[in-house]
């Protein structure tokens, strides 16, 4: 019974990855070959792509998510404590769980306040900074002018069309 449990095991973990690329091969024989330059542009929801794909990313958007999974690990961690905690208090060892976890959801609250105290869960957060709003004008600027030479470019090869 094991040894056939054992076939169908080396035969999935084998054949998949097997049959995964003579998939990818055989499709990558019978595919058409028509590159061009317009298919070769970055595609922005069948929008002319404006300025450059390099920019200055919120860090707001990767402050949050990682609060987020922070909690949602708490959630994770405590959960199961909480399914077997009557368990526990029978055994007597409930008091020394529930410090524990006290303890623990405590650590996680002084970094939530630490966290909303420097007001990086807000998400509007005002920076009072010169060199920024320079910067910004800069970006501005650059994203004009990319946006200009790829209407100059569309504009050029529909001529030729």
């Amino acid at each position: 019974m094991h040894l056939q449990l054992g076939y169908v095991l080396l035969f999935f973990l084998l054949g998949g990855p097997v049959n995964v690329f003579a998939v990818l091969f055989l499709s990558s024989l019978v595919r058409p070959r028509r590159p061009s330059r317009e298919k070769l542009t970055t595609y922005e929801c069948a929008e002319v792509p404006i300025g450059s794909g390099w920019f200055r990313l919120n860090l707001r958007f990767y402050t949050v998510a990682l609060i987020f999974i922070v909690f949602d690990v708490e959630l994770v961690t405590v959960l199961p404590v909480a399914m077997v905690y009557r368990d526990w208090v029978a055994a007597r060892v409930g008091q020394w769980a529930f410090v524990e976890i006290f303890t623990f959801v405590a650590v996680l609250m002084v970094g939530l306040a630490y966290v909303w105290r420097k007001g990086d869960l807000e998400w509007f957060k005002t920076i009072e900074r010169e060199e920024l709003k320079e910067e910004d004008a800069e970006v501005r600027r650059a994203g004009a002018a990319a946006t200009r030479h790829a209407v100059e470019t569309e504009t050029h090869a529909g001529a030729h069309a």
